[in-house]
């Protein structure tokens, strides 16, 4: 019988097989510090980030940031979806953690805003 279990990071839930709730706690962090200890050089970065993820995975991701940047503009939900051929849900769901005026989305909206010219 597997038993699951939930572990919080960094205000997530996340919901695993209990026996590898440690383990992926741990990977997850030491994927974390590996990303921060690349972005100060982007070939190594993008490099890793194309062997690290699959062509759909990067898109996907891409996509999310780019639903960030719309909802930041106050697009509506179903114009977002359509421009960018997603879910309606998969837009909520980024509307729903930009939500946190101190979450991950706006902290990164702020900063990459104070990098513009």
């Amino acid at each position: 019988m597997i038993y699951h279990t939930s572990i919080v990071i960094h205000k997530k839930m996340i919901h695993v097989k209990k026996d590898d709730a440690l383990d992926n706690g741990r990977y997850l962090q030491e994927l974390i510090g590996v990303i921060c200890g690349l972005t100060q050089d982007q070939k190594l970065f993008d490099e890793f980030l194309y062997d690290l993820l699959t062509p759909k995975e990067l898109i996907e991701i891409s996509k999310r940031w780019q639903i960030v940047k719309l909802l930041d503009q106050d697009i509506p939900h179903h114009e977002i979806a359509k421009k960018l051929h997603t879910s309606v849900v998969t837009v909520s769901r980024g509307a729903r953690e930009m939500q946190d005026p101190e979450g991950g989305f706006r902290r990164a909206l702020r900063k990459v805003s104070h990098r513009r010219p």
